[in-house]
């Protein structure tokens, strides 16, 4: 265990599913602009997805920025690894450069 108790609450969320979004609110209801176009992006590629709630938890929400060392959420994680933000995923998405990675990842439903 790390000194860090959030951090290693953090690392099994993000290590327990293939895809974690930590967001505002949930995808059936977000709570911000940023995090729906995110979790609207997951849907429409088709990967399962697990998210977390920062409002509902103010250790994660303080946390997971310090974990990953980025400012903003939602926060999206592949396979344990952060990949970006909304504007990254955005435009991960456009390229395509979204749906190879779950491709590369064996994450696309066939």
């Amino acid at each position: 265990m790390s000194e860090n108790p959030v951090f290693d609450r953090i690392k099994d969320y993000v290590t327990k599913d293939d895809v974690v979004l930590f967001m505002k609110g949930t995808p059936i209801f977000p709570q911000c602009g940023f995090s729906s176009v995110v979790s609207q992006v997951l849907q429409h590629v088709g990967v399962d997805f697990e998210t977390y709630n920062v409002l509902e938890d103010m250790d994660i929400r303080d946390g997971i920025k310090a974990y990953s060392d980025w400012p903003t959420i939602p926060q999206l994680y592949v396979k344990g690894e952060f990949v970006g933000g909304c504007d990254i995923i955005k435009e991960m998405f456009e390229s395509g450069e979204l749906q190879q990675l779950f491709a590369d990842s064996g994450l696309t439903k066939q």
